[in-house]
């Protein structure tokens, strides 16, 4: 009687379920950092744009400085929830953002300083809004770089 096989235990088949493509709560935890920053900058293009609209419509009034401010609000919440993403990541992560920031800082540094000694020589202006596009420009072409050299290193 001992060498025999336990009898096999039946079991209730698992209760059908219906296939769900997205669920919603999975889906918020995953991406709850991507989802906020998308909406802080959806926010930010939407009173930036709202913003210059009204400054440019009334260029005589006399709350046209508080209202080119507005953007800054949610351009805080950006840079609110950057800071807190990058201080959430982990050693070798951060290493890789501060390498490509210091990358992006000192080519925009580079450009800028260029460009204004090419202002003495009779170049037009360069407007200043050119520079954090221009950082993030860098700061993207530096983390490639980085990230490629790691993965190909090995």
């Amino acid at each position: 009687m001992r060498t025999e096989p336990p009898q096999p235990v039946a079991f209730a088949a698992p209760p059908t379920t219906r296939f769900v493509a997205i669920m919603p709560a999975a889906t918020w935890s995953a991406y709850k950092t991507q989802i906020q920053f998308g909406f802080a900058i959806l926010a930010y293009l939407m009173v930036l744009v709202g913003a210059v609209t009204a400054v440019s419509a009334n260029p005589d009034a006399g709350w046209r400085v508080w209202v080119a401010l507005l953007p800054a609000l949610p351009g805080g919440l950006v840079v609110w929830l950057t800071a807190r993403q990058l201080g959430r990541l982990d050693e070798v992560q951060k290493r890789t953002q501060v390498q490509a920031m210091g990358f992006a800082v000192a080519a925009t540094a580079l450009v800028t300083f260029g460009y204004g000694l090419l202002e003495t020589a009779g170049f037009a202006s360069m407007n200043a809004t050119l520079v954090l596009p221009m950082m993030a420009f860098f700061w993207g072409a530096g983390l490639l770089v980085i990230v490629l050299r790691q993965r190909f290193r090995r």
